[in-house]
C-alpha cells in the first residue's frame, strides 16, 4: 500500500528517489522521506502530507546531500500509527547508522519490539517498522555481514514485508528482500534501481529482475548479487519491462482519471486483438490451460477478488452461468481466506486483481492451490506475484493505471470474463453457434459505442452540476446490472466522499425505501431486457416517495420524461453486454462531481492503489 524507491549509482541521487516517488504516488499516502548516504553519516528527510512538503523540507538541506550516490525512499499509507513525522519512513536503529524502509504487515512484531526494548533499543515511533530496523541492527552487530544481518532477522519475522536496507558502514550497498509484497530491481549502468512498482524507474531503465518470496539481493554500482534466504547465490531473472514513459503522461487531460475513462474504447481493443479476430473464429486465449475433459470435471467455480475487481467478479459469475451452466460462487477475498472453503482438484478458482498483488485475494490464490484446484488469475499485471501462482492467465492489457480509481482496468476485467465464458462455452459446446457468433459481433461494436458516449458527455455534466451539492445518493438495478450499481456506487463514494450505495432495486421496498424524500436521487440503471419493466416499477416506486429520479437507458420512451428529472442515454446493445456501456457514464458521473467539488480525484483521501496488505 506504500511505495518504495531506491538507487545505487553515480548519478546524484536526491532527484532520482523524490521523482521516483512522485510516480508512485497514485499507490496512495499520507507521508514521505528519504534517507541518503551521505560522506559521514546518513542523513534522513521527512515530511508528512503531499511530496511537494518533502521538497519544501528538502530544500531547506540542499547542501548536505548535493554529493550522495545512494539512497532509498518512502511515501508511506498508514496501518501502524498515525501519519506522522515519526511514524513516516524511512526508520533508523536506535544509534541511527541502520536505515530502512518496508511495506507490508509485520504480524509479529509487538513481541519483537517487547524484547528488543528489553534489550535496550530505544523506539521512536509507533509502526511496526521500526522493530525490523532494530532487529536487523542487532543481527549486523553479531555478523559484521548486512546481508546476513538482513537473511537472519527476516527469518523471526512473521507477516508481508518488501524492504529496503543499507548502513553506515556499507558506503555503496543496497540489500533487498521480500515476502508476499512487490519488490523489483531495475538494471543500468553500473547503477541499480530498486522500486516497488514500475513506475518508479521505467524513465531510466526497461531491464528488471523481480524478486521472489525470501530471496535477498545485495546492489552495488558494479553489480548485483542474489540469494536465497540461506546466503546461496541465484541466477537472477532479468526481464524487459512493458511499459514507456509516455504511458505515465495525462496527455492533456485535468486529471488521470478521465483520460483512463477516455481510454477504454483503446483498451477494449487491445484485449480482443490476437483473441477474437472476427464473429465466426473461435476465441484464443493461449495462456489458459482448460480442457474440455476439465471442465467436464468441474462441479463449481470460486471468484474471488476486492473492491472493484469484485464488482467485475460479480458480472462474471452471471457471464459464465449463462455462458457454461456451470454453478459459480463470488467471494471477497478478505472473508475467503478466514473460512473453511469447499475447494479441491474438482474447482476451478479464479482470482481478479488489477495489480496482481492485493494480499487477500493473493493469500486466497495459494490456500486453494494447496488444496488442488486450478488456479486462473484475471489481471492486468502479468509480472505480478498473483501471475507467478497461476496455472491459467488472461492478462487484461489495460496499461497502466495512474489514478486510485479503477475505471479502465474494471472495463478490461469484464472483457476478460466475457471472453473466458465465450471461450469456455465453445469448448463444452453449451451454447448454439450462431448465437455465439452474435455475442462476439456485439464485443467486436463496444469500442464504438463506449466513444459515441465519450463524445456527448453533456448530459452526464449537466446531472453532475444538478446533484453535486447531495449528501447521499442511491444507484439501483436488477440481473446482470446490479454489480454496475454497487461500482457506480463506489466510483462516487471513492472519489467525491458522498455516500452512495447500490442495491438490487427490488430489494428498495424491504427497508432502503424509507430513506426516500426529496432530497434523495435515486439513479435508476435502466436497460432493455428482461428487467426493464420490473426496474421501472421500481423507479416509480421511488417516484412515488418524492425521490429526485435519474434514468441511466439505452431505451428512447419519450414515456421516461415523466418519471425521470433527468435522463442520461447510453447506445442500444444487447442486454447481456449493457453493463460495459452503463459503466462509463458513471465513472463520468463520479468524475465530474468530484471535480465541481474540489476533490483530488486521482488521489482520493485514505486510500491506496494496490492493497499490500491485508
Amino acid at each position: 500500500m506504500c511505495g518504495i524507491v531506491g538507487y545505487v549509482g553515480n548519478k546524484s541521487v536526491m532527484d532520482i528517489l523524490v521523482d521516483g516517488l512522485e510516480q508512485l504516488e497514485y499507490r496512495g499516502y499520507d507521508s514521505s522521506g528519504v534517507a541518503v548516504m551521505c560522506e559521514d553519516e546518513i542523513k534522513v528527510y521527512k515530511a508528512i502530507g503531499k511530496l511537494n512538503n518533502l521538497r519544501e523540507e528538502l530544500l531547506k538541506h540542499k547542501g548536505e546531500y548535493e554529493k550522495s550516490t545512494m539512497g532509498i525512499g518512502h511515501i508511506r499509507w498508514a496501518t501502524h500509527g498515525a501519519p506522522t513525522v515519526l511514524n513516516a519512513h524511512p526508520h533508523t536503529c536506535t544509534c541511527g547508522n541502520l536505515v530502512i524502509v518496508h511495506n507490508g504487515i509485520i504480524e509479529n512484531y509487538k513481541e519483537l519490539r517487547e524484547q528488543l526494548s528489553k534489550e535496550g533499543c530505544v523506539f521512536r515511533s509507533q509502526t511496526d517498522t521500526e522493530v525490523v530496523a532494530h532487529l536487523v541492527a542487532k543481527m549486523y552487530a553479531k555478523t559484521k555481514d548486512l546481508p546476513k544481518a538482513v537473511r537472519e532477522a527476516t527469518k523471526q519475522i512473521d507477516g508481508a514485508y518488501a524492504l529496503c536496507v543499507m548502513h553506515n558502514d556499507c558506503k555503496n550497498t543496497l540489500v533487498l528482500t521480500k515476502r508476499n509484497a512487490p519488490l523489483l530491481v531495475g538494471i543500468g549502468e553500473n547503477e541499480f534501481f530498486a522500486a516497488s512498482d514500475v513506475p518508479a524507474i521505467i524513465k531510466h531503465t526497461k531491464k528488471a529482475m523481480y524478486l521472489n518470496d525470501n530471496q535477498v539481493v545485495v546492489l552495488t554500482p558494479e553489480k548485483m548479487i542474489l540469494t536465497d534466504i540461506e546466503g546461496n547465490e541465484i541466477s537472477p531473472k532479468i526481464e524487459l519491462l512493458p511499459w514507456e514513459p509516455v504511458a505515465l503522461s495525462k496527455m492533456g487531460y485535468k486529471h488521470y482519471m478521465l483520460k483512463e475513462i477516455h481510454e477504454q474504447p483503446d483498451v477494449i481493443r487491445n484485449i480482443l486483438v490476437g483473441k477474437l479476430h472476427a464473429p465466426d473464429e473461435n476465441i484464443i486465449l493461449n495462456e489458459v490451460k482448460l480442457t474440455k475433459e476439465t471442465l467436464k470435471n468441474l462441479n463449481r467455480i470460486q471468484i474471488i477478488a476486492c473492491g472493484t475487481s469484485l464488482h467485475a467478479a460479480m458480472i462474471g459469475k452471471y457471464i459464465i452461468e449463462s455462458f457454461c451452466g456451470i454453478a459459480v460462487d463470488v467471494e471477497a477475498s478478505s472473508e475467503y481466506i478466514y473460512r473453511k472453503t469447499v475447494t479441491d482438484k474438482h474447482t476451478l478458482v479464479i482470482g481478479v486483481s488489477q495489480s496482481g498483488e492485493t494480499a487477500d485475494t493473493l493469500t486466497a490464490i495459494k490456500q486453494a492451490k494447496a488444496k488442488g484446484s486450478h488456479i486462473l488469475i484475471i489481471t492486468n499485471r502479468p509480472d505480478s506475484a498473483m501471475a507467478r501462482e497461476a496455472d491459467s492467465l488472461v492478462p487484461v492489457n489495460a496499461g497502466i493505471e495512474v489514478s486510485v480509481a479503477a475505471t479502465k482496468s474494471y472495463t478490461a476485467q469484464l472483457m476478460a470474463f466475457y471472453l473466458l465464458g465465450l471461450y469456455m462455452a465453445e469448448i463444452k459446446e453449451s451454447v448454439p453457434v450462431a448465437e455465439l457468433n452474435s455475442y462476439k459481433a456485439e464485443m467486436m461494436l463496444l469500442p464504438q459505442k463506449i466513444e459515441q458516449i465519450l463524445a456527448h458527455t453533456e448530459d452526464i455534466q449537466k446531472c453532475a452540476r444538478v446533484y453535486s451539492s447531495t449528501k447521499d445518493f442511491i444507484f439501483v438495478a436488477r440481473g446482470i446490472n446490479f454489480p454496475t450499481a454497487l461500482e457506480g456506487a463506489l466510483k462516487l463514494k471513492e472519489i467525491s466522499y458522498i455516500n452512495a450505495t447500490g442495491y438490487p432495486a427490488g430489494e428498495l421496498k424491504h427497508g432502503p425505501i424509507a430513506m426516500l424524500d426529496e432530497t434523495m436521487p435515486v439513479l435508476s440503471i435502466l436497460m432493455k431486457g428482461c428487467v426493464y419493466e420490473k426496474l421501472l416499477s421500481n423507479s416509480e416506486e421511488a417516484k412515488a416517495r418524492n425521490a429526485r429520479m435519474i434514468a441511466l437507458t439505452n431505451s428512447k420512451s419519450e414515456k421516461l420524461e415523466d418519471l425521470f428529472d433527468n435522463i442520461i442515454r447510453v447506445p442500444e446493445v444487447q442486454e447481456l453486454f449493457s453493463p460495459l456501456v452503463a459503466i462509463v457514464p458513471l465513472q463520468l458521473l463520479a468524475y465530474y462531481i468530484a471535480e465541481f467539488l474540489g476533490k483530488d480525484v486521482d488521489q482520493p483521501r485514505n486510500l491506496a492503489k494496490s492493497v499490500t496488505v491485508e
